[in-house]
């Protein structure tokens, strides 16, 4: 996959990213909590739990259970926002900003949760995110 070479990047990442990328986003998460399990406390552990996070947000999306899926857009903007810019070579200010406009959609009006499943950005690396329309 173009942009998601394993390179520099910890394999996790990468890994994460792919499985985000095709929608696999249970596995995703699986894939980062390996990570997150080795430095759960440590400097970057709340990076990982925002992004697991993320991932899971979108688990939510895919079964329409909406108001779990905008409680985990929230808080993952929580833990992500320690890491303004970019980190681990991720726009998280851009995740950050997708989330958020994720859980605005959905607190607006929940029906709009099968919309968004049509507007899953792809992520990669050294890339800018681009808000959902």
């Amino acid at each position: 996959m173009e942009g998601i070479e394993v390179g520099e990047h910890d394999p996790h990442l990468v890994g994460y990213l792919r499985c985000f990328n095709i929608q696999q986003f249970y596995e995703a998460h699986d894939v980062l909590e390996a990570l997150w399990l080795k430095d759960r406390s440590g400097p970057d552990g709340d990076f990982f739990k925002g992004m697991i996070q993320f991932a899971g947000a979108f688990v939510h999306l895919q079964k329409n259970r909406y108001r779990p899926a905008k409680v985990l857009f929230l808080r993952c903007t929580t833990y992500l926002s320690k890491y303004p810019g970019q980190f681990y070579a991720l726009d998280v200010s851009g995740v950050i900003e997708l989330a958020k406009r994720y859980a605005s959609i959905l607190e607006n009006s929940e029906s709009e949760g099968s919309y968004l499943l049509n507007k899953i950005p792809q992520l990669k690396f050294n890339e800018k995110y681009l808000s959902v329309e």
